[in-house]
C-alpha cells in the first residue's frame, strides 16, 4: 500500500457513520435594495475610505474627468507615459495630454518606467468599494494594472451592484478576476501602513452617471 492508498484509508475511516453535515443557510443579501443614485454614493464613500480619489462625471465630461484624474495622480511633472489596453475606448483619451501606448505584451521593466494605466472595469461593489477587472479588452492583462503606480479606473452606474453576491453572478469564473479595494497597500506589525507594495501606489476611480 502507498503513503496515498494509506491517508485515504484513514479519511474513509474516520468518515464511516459520520452524520449528513447541515444544509449551509442561504438566507443572506442576495440582491440590494439601493436605487442608482445611493449605490453610488455609498461606493464613492467606501473609495474615499481606501484612500482612492474619486471623480463625479456624466458620459460628456468622461474624457476631461479621465484627464484631471491622471493629473491629480501623478507624482512626477513633465508629460506622462500611460499604457492602455486595446480595447479601451480612444475618445475617453482626448482630453489628455500624454504618450499614450497600446499594451501589445509589454515586459515588466517595459512597464515599470510607465507612469500609469487607464482601464474600465467589469463590475463594482458599492458596500465594500471595490472593483473586478477580468482581462476584458478595455481592461487588459494583470500586469498593466499592477505595475504602474498609477492607476485610473472608469465604471458606469450600471455597473455599480449592491452586494458581492451580486457581483459574483456577474462575473464568469474561468477568467482572471483581480478584485481591486482601494490603492495596493500593507501594514506591518506596528501597523504602519505601506502603500504600493504589489500594486498601483495610486488610485483614482472616475464613476460615470
Amino acid at each position: 500500500m502507498s503513503a496515498r492508498d494509506d491517508v485515504l484509508l484513514r479519511v474513509r475511516s474516520a468518515l464511516t457513520g459520520a452524520r449528513t453535515p447541515d444544509a449551509v443557510p442561504r438566507d443572506y443579501l442576495l440582491t440590494g435594495t439601493l436605487g442608482t443614485a445611493e449605490l453610488l454614493d455609498l461606493l464613492a464613500d467606501r473609495l474615499t475610505d481606501y484612500k482612492a480619489g474619486v471623480r463625479r462625471t456624466d458620459a460628456a465630461g468622461l474624457p476631461a474627468a479621465i484627464a484631471d484624474a491622471v493629473q491629480a495622480g501623478l507624482t512626477a511633472t513633465g508629460r506622462p507615459r500611460l499604457v492602455v489596453p486595446p480595447g479601451l475606448p480612444q475618445e475617453w483619451l482626448s482630453a489628455l495630454d500624454a504618450e499614450i501606448i497600446v499594451d501589445d505584451g509589454l515586459s515588466a521593466l517595459e512597464l515599470d518606467a510607465l507612469q500609469g494605466v487607464i482601464t474600465g472595469a467589469t463590475v463594482a461593489v458599492a458596500e465594500t468599494g471595490t472593483f473586478v477587472l477580468d482581462g476584458s479588452t478595455d481592461q487588459g492583462r494583470r500586469a498593466i494594472t499592477l505595475v504602474p503606480d498609477l492607476h485610473v479606473c472608469v465604471l458606469f452606474a450600471a455597473q455599480v451592484v449592491h452586494g458581492v453576491p451580486e457581483a459574483v453572478a456577474l462575473l464568469e469564473p474561468t477568467r482572471p478576476l483581480t478584485w481591486v479595494s482601494g490603492p495596493s497597500a500593507t501594514s506591518d506589525i506596528e501597523l504602519v501602513r505601506v502603500e504600493g507594495v504589489h500594486g498601483p501606489r495610486t488610485l483614482e476611480v472616475v464613476l460615470v452617471g
